[in-house]
């Protein structure tokens, strides 16, 4: 076996490996977006509906992203409403709208689809 037929080898299989690597990336990346944008077009023709609601839970989802020995924090805001079926759903809000929020309270939901529109209490 010749020294050289590692290198032979390597100088192969990586870029093979390399544009593999790259194939799947776009891949994902193409079905996230996708999916993003097949759920804004359901919301969009979702009809908009105002039932009456109680806030059940909230959550904050924090994440941190490390960029040139920087930190960024960004949070995203959840509140779990129960409608009068007993059904429940989680719809992500602003922080704004989050702040204004007691778990507890009663009031009028209106959303459409999966996006949060307001919440009017008793």
């Amino acid at each position: 076996m010749s020294p050289f037929s590692f290198f032979d080898f390597s100088f192969t299989v990586v870029p093979i490996l390399f544009v593999i690597f790259f194939i799947i990336f776009f891949v994902f990346f193409f079905i996230i977006i996708g999916k993003n944008i097949a759920q804004w077009n359901k919301n969009n023709h979702s009809p908009r509906i105002t039932v009456p609601a109680k806030v059940i839970t909230k959550r904050v989802n924090v994440s941190h992203r490390h960029h040139d020995h920087h930190v960024h924090t960004s949070s995203s805001y959840y509140v779990t409403f129960e409608v009068e079926s007993g059904d429940r759903m989680e719809l992500h809000m602003s922080g704004s709208e989050y702040g204004l929020l007691v778990e507890g309270d009663e009031g009028k939901l209106t959303f459409q689809g999966t996006r949060y529109l307001g919440f009017e209490r008793n």
